[in-house]
C-alpha cells in the first residue's frame, strides 16, 4: 500500500512542477520482515546491516525525541517528519552539526524546501544533540576518541524508525557542516553496512577510518571553500583526501570547490538533495559517471 501511495504523490509532484531531482522511487519495502537479506529479484541492492533497537523507541513525531540506546547515556535528536510517513516509506537523512552549532543547524544545511520535499515522501530528517563528554568538537570519532556513542545513536534512530514508521532502507543518508562533515565522513566509512550515499560541507578524510562493508561503494559529494578553508584543519587538503581514497576504491565521487572558505554552500542545496535522490544504495554504476547533470553547481568535477 505504501508503494502505491508514492507513486501516486511522485505522479502528483511532477505535474505540480517540483524542483529538478523531486522524482523518487520507492525501491524497496522498509519492513522488518525484508530485511533478512538482499533478494535477487529486487533491481536495487538492498542493505544487510541494518541495526535493531536496543533501548525502548519513543513515538515518532515532529521536534526533539530522546533515545535510548542499551549503553550509553540518552541522546536528544531533532526529528523533522510528516503524517506521510505512517502510510509511505521515505529516505532517512541523517545531519550532524558543526561545532559550536546545534541540530537546527540542518535547516540550514539541508534547506528549509529540501526537509519539506523529504517530508511529503514519508521520509525523516534526524540531526542528533552531541553528547558534552566527547570533548573540544561534538562528536566522538572528530575528537579523536574510540567511542561509537555518536553512531549507535544513529543506529538506534534507524532501527527506531523502521520499527515505528518504516522507511526505505535503500535511501539512507548522512550530510553535515564542518566537525559534522568530518563525522559524515566517518560515518560513511564505519556504517557503510547500510549508508547510500552522503554529502560533506567542509569534512574529509584525516586519517584511516575502518569500512564496516568494504562491498557498498557508496557516493560522496564532497564541498570544500578553498584554500581559505582552514578551522584547525586544512579542510580542503582533508576532502582532497576523502575524495583520493573513495576514488581509489572505484567509488563515484564529486570534489566541489565553492570557493567561499568556511562556510555551508547554500546554493548547492537543492543539488545535494538530487545527488542523494540519483544514489540510493548499491548505485553503481553512477548515472553521473559519464558526465554531471546541468543542474549540479559548475564548481564540481567528478
Amino acid at each position: 500500500m505504501k508503494r502505491i501511495l508514492a507513486a501516486a504523490l511522485i505522479s502528483t509532484l511532477s505535474a505540480c512542477g517540483g524542483e529538478p531531482g523531486d522524482e523518487w522511487s520507492d525501491t524497496q519495502d522498509s519492513h522488518p520482515e525484508a530485511l533478512s537479506g538482499t533478494s535477487a529479484s529486487l533491481a536495487q541492492p538492498s542493505p544487510t546491516f541494518i541495526p535493531k533497537p536496543t533501548g525502548p523507541c519513543p513515538e515518532f513525531q515532529e521536534g526533539t525525541l530522546t533515545f535510548r540506546p542499551a549503553g550509553i547515556p540518552a541522546r536528544a535528536v531533532r526529528i523533522w517528519m510528516s503524517d506521510a510517513a505512517k502510510t509511505l516509506d521515505g529516505p532517512l537523512v541523517f545531519y550532524w552539526h558543526g561545532t559550536g552549532s546545534q541540530p537546527t543547524e540542518a535547516s540550514t544545511g539541508i534547506g528549509t524546501t529540501q526537509i519539506n520535499a523529504i517530508k511529503a515522501l514519508g521520509g525523516i530528517v534526524a540531526a542528533p544533540a552531541h553528547d558534552p563528554s566527547a570533548g573540544t568538537f561534538p562528536w566522538f570519532y572528530v575528537s579523536s576518541t574510540s567511542r561509537d556513542d555518536d553512531f549507535r545513536v544513529a543506529d538506534e534512530v534507524l532501527a527506531c524508525a523502521i520499527q515505528k514508521v518504516g522507511i526505505n532502507v535503500s535511501r539512507i543518508h548522512s550530510m553535515g557542516m564542518s566537525a559534522g562533515g568530518l563525522n559524515t565522513t566517518q560515518m560513511s566509512y564505519r556504517r557503510s553496512g547500510y549508508i547510500a550515499s552522503v554529502a560533506t560541507y567542509s569534512g574529509g578524510r584525516v586519517s584511516t577510518i575502518p569500512t564496516q562493508d568494504s562491498s557498498n561503494k557508496f557516493a560522496a559529494m564532497i564541498f570544500h571553500g578553498g584554500a581559505s578553508d582552514q578551522v584547525v584543519i586544512n579542510f580542503q587538503t582533508v576532502s582532497q583526501n576523502y575524495y583520493n581514497d573513495l576514488k581509489s576504491k572505484t567509488q563515484f565521487a564529486m570534489l566541489c570547490n565553492h570557493g567561499r572558505g568556511h562556510t555551508i554552500p547554500t546554493d548547492a542545496r537543492a543539488a545535494v538533495w538530487q545527488f542523494f535522490q540519483a544514489h540510493p544504495f548499491g548505485t553503481v554504476p553512477s548515472p553521473y559517471a559519464n558526465g554531471l547533470p546541468s543542474t549540479m553547481p559548475s564548481y564540481c568535477q567528478r
